[in-house]
C-alpha cells in the first residue's frame, strides 16, 4: 500500500458523459471491461486485493469512482485520471473501465446516502461523516494489510480522524485542522513556541469567539470530549470543574491584553500572528510576504505551566461502497483502489500537481512550511473532532462563552459560574 513506483503520466483516451445518484458526471473509461452486479447495502470488512496474475484471463469490470471536479481537470493534471490508470497498469490480473463522475468531499454524505446503490463504489469523502455513511450502510470497514498500511504511514491523530467505534472506514489523504501564521521579523523560532512570549513582542489575532478554535485552551488543560480519546459517548463533555475554570480565568487576562484581538489578519489590521488553516495562506502571504512563517500551535502558562494548545483535527479520506454496484462480486477491486489512492505514490502525485498536503510521514515536503505546519500539527498539536452525535451540543454554548469573554461580561468574579453554565448547557442539550 506504500508503493512508492512512479506513477504513469498516461491519461484516459476516451471520455464520455454519464449521470449517477444526483453527481454532475466527467466520466471516463480506460480500457473496455462490463460492469458487475449490485452489491449489498450494509457496512462490511473489505478483503485484499487478490495477488497479480495473468493479464490473458483478466477479471473484467466497470469502476465507478467519485471525486471533486478539481482532481479531474486537465489544468490540473487530472490527478484522479492518473492515478487510476497507474493502479491498473498495477493490476494486469483485471481489466477495469472507470467512470469518473464530480462529486466534492464536503457533499459525499448528501450524495450518496441519498441512494448508496446507485452511489460510486469508491469516493472521497470528508472524516466527520462516517456516522451517517455507517447508518446508510454505504462505507465498508476496511480490515488486514489495509488498515496496517493506514496504520504505518499516518499519524495516531490521523488514523484515529477515520476510525468509529474501534473500526477504520477509510483511507485518509490530506488533513483538515488549523495552525499559526507570523511575522518572522517580529517573532524568533523560540518566540512561536509560546502564546505568552509572543504577546509581549507583538499583536497576536486569534477566533477566540469561533467555537472550532475556542476549544484548544481548555482542552490544553485536561478539559475532554467524551473521554479521553473522543470516543466515549457515556462520558460527555468535561468542561466545568476547577480545570475549566483556570482556562477561563486565564482567558479573561488574555481578552484584556492589549496586543491580542479577537479575529484574524483579515479584521485585525496589525496584527503579527493569526491562527487558520491552508485556505487563508494567500491571506498571510499578503500580509507577511517574505518574512512569512507557518508553525505548529504554541504553549500557554497556566498557574505557572506549560500547556499545549490543540485543534480539532479532521481528514478527508477516500471510502468503499458496500451497496455499490462492483462490490458484491469483486470487494477486493474496490478496498485495493481507495488503498492506491491514498497511498504514498498517490499522495505525492496529489502534492505535486495540486499541493494538496499528504498525511503520509514518508513524504518529503522539503522546504514547504506550509505543508510542515499542517502535518507537525495533526502530529503534535491536534485531536480528533469527535465523531459523536453529542458534538451537536457543543458548538453553541463555546461559541456564546467566546463572545461573552470578548465582549468583557465574563470575568475573574464570575468565571467559575460561567464555566458551570456552559458545561451544563452542552451536557443537557446534548442528542444521545
Amino acid at each position: 500500500m506504500n508503493s512508492k513506483k512512479m506513477l504513469s503520466a498516461g491519461l484516459a483516451a476516451l471520455m464520455a458523459m454519464s449521470m449517477l445518484a444526483g453527481c454532475s458526471s466527467n466520466a471516463a473509461s480506460n480500457s473496455g471491461g462490463s460492469g458487475a452486479g449490485s452489491g449489498g447495502a450494509a457496512a462490511a470488512t473489505t478483503t485484499e486485493a487478490a495477488p497479480a496474475g495473468d493479464a490473458g484471463g483478466a477479471t473484467a469490470a466497470t469502476v465507478s469512482v467519485w471525486g471533486p471536479q478539481e482532481d479531474q481537470s486537465e489544468d490540473n493534471g487530472r490527478w484522479l485520471q492518473a492515478a487510476c490508470d497507474a493502479f491498473n497498469e498495477e493490476h494486469p490480473e483485471w481489466d477495469l473501465t472507470f467512470e469518473y463522475n464530480v462529486c466534492s468531499e464536503g457533499d459525499a454524505r448528501t450524495m450518496i446516502v441519498t441512494d448508496p446503490s446507485a452511489a460510486a463504489d469508491v469516493y472521497m469523502f470528508a472524516n466527520d461523516q462516517i456516522p451517517d455513511l455507517i447508518t446508510a450502510g454505504a462505507i465498508a470497514e476496511l480490515g488486514g494489510k489495509t488498515v496496517d498500511a493506514i496504520k504505518e504511514a499516518n499519524s495516531e491523530t490521523t488514523v484515529n480522524t477515520v476510525t468509529f467505534d474501534g473500526s477504520v472506514y477509510g483511507v485518509p489523504f490530506t488533513a483538515n485542522t488549523w495552525f499559526m501564521y507570523y511575522d518572522k521579523s517580529v517573532f524568533s523560532d523560540d518566540d512561536v513556541k509560546s502564546l505568552d512570549t509572543m504577546l509581549e513582542k507583538g499583536k497576536v489575532a486569534f477566533p477566540l469567539s469561533t467555537a472550532w478554535y475556542f476549544a484548544s485552551f481548555y482542552v490544553a488543560n485536561g478539559c475532554t470530549l467524551f473521554g479521553e480519546n473522543g470516543n466515549d459517548a457515556e462520558a460527555g463533555i468535561d468542561f466545568g470543574g476547577d480545570k475549566a475554570a483556570e482556562v477561563t480565568n486565564y482567558l479573561v487576562d488574555l481578552v484584556a491584553n492589549p496586543n491580542f484581538a479577537d479575529g484574524d489578519v483579515g479584521s485585525v489590521a496589525d496584527a503579527k500572528a493569526f491562527f487558520s488553516g491552508t485556505w487563508d495562506f494567500s491571506k498571510a502571504q499578503d500580509a507577511y510576504g517574505e518574512n512569512l512563517g507557518v508553525a505548529q500551535l504554541p504553549t500557554i502558562t497556566i498557574n505557572g505551566e506549560e500547556k499545549q494548545l490543540k485543534s480539532f483535527a479532521g481528514s478527508k479520506a477516500i471510502g468503499v461502497n458496500p451497496a455499490g454496484a462492483l462490490y458484491k462480486d469483486h470487494p477486493e477491486i474496490c478496498v485495493a483502489l481507495a488503498a492506491w489512492l491514498g497511498n504514498t505514490s498517490s499522495q505525492q502525485l496529489h502534492y505535486d500537481l495540486r499541493k494538496i498536503i499528504p498525511t503520509d510521514n514518508s513524504i518529503d515536503v522539503g522546504d514547504d512550511a506550509l505543508a510542515k505546519a499542517q502535518m507537525d500539527t495533526m502530529a503534535n498539536t491536534s485531536i480528533v473532532q469527535p465523531l459523536q452525535v453529542g458534538m451537536s451540543a457543543f458548538w453553541t454554548p463555546a461559541e456564546s462563552m467566546g463572545k461573552e469573554l470578548v465582549s468583557g461580561t465574563v470575568t475573574h468574579d464570575n468565571a467559575a459560574d460561567k464555566t458551570e453554565a456552559m458545561n451544563k448547557s452542552m451536557n443537557e442539550s446534548a442528542v444521545q
